[in-house]
């Protein structure tokens, strides 16, 4: 499920990129797709009728129904920013939890020690070259 609010410079683009679909050739159109569900969030099967295609028309028919709200640039980037900062929350508690269940290792704590270790041996191997 992707998302169903967009500003009109997005709406704009995405209709661009439908046309570009509907005129393109099969690895065009993966492209084109790949490209609207990682840039935009924009599913075309949240909007489609199953095996019809779906272009630039249909987009526009789904802003008008009102199944596709546009707003300005400021909501949409504020509503990006908390999507952004609501993954990466739960992208820090999923990798505590791997953590905690030994299904994962922290990295940090390794370099950590690491750092530690091998710094202050070096220190010392370098004072006693020094000498």
């Amino acid at each position: 499920m992707g998302r169903k609010k967009f500003s009109q410079r997005e709406i704009n683009i995405i209709g661009k990129l439908l046309s570009r679909k509907m005129a393109g050739t099969r690895f065009q159109q993966k492209m084109v797709r790949h490209t609207l569900r990682t840039t935009f969030e924009f599913n075309i099967s949240d909007f489609n009728v199953q095996g019809k295609a779906f272009g630039p028309d249909d987009l526009n028919e789904c802003v008008r129904r009102g199944i596709i709200q546009i707003l300005d640039d400021a909501t949409i980037e504020a509503m990006k920013q908390r999507h952004l900062e609501k993954r990466q929350h739960d992208e820090v508690l999923q990798q505590a939890e791997a953590i905690a269940n030994g299904d994962a290792v922290d990295w940090q704590e390794v370099q950590r020690q690491w750092d530690a270790y091998y710094g202050t041996q070096s220190a010392e191997q370098e004072s006693q070259e020094g000498k």
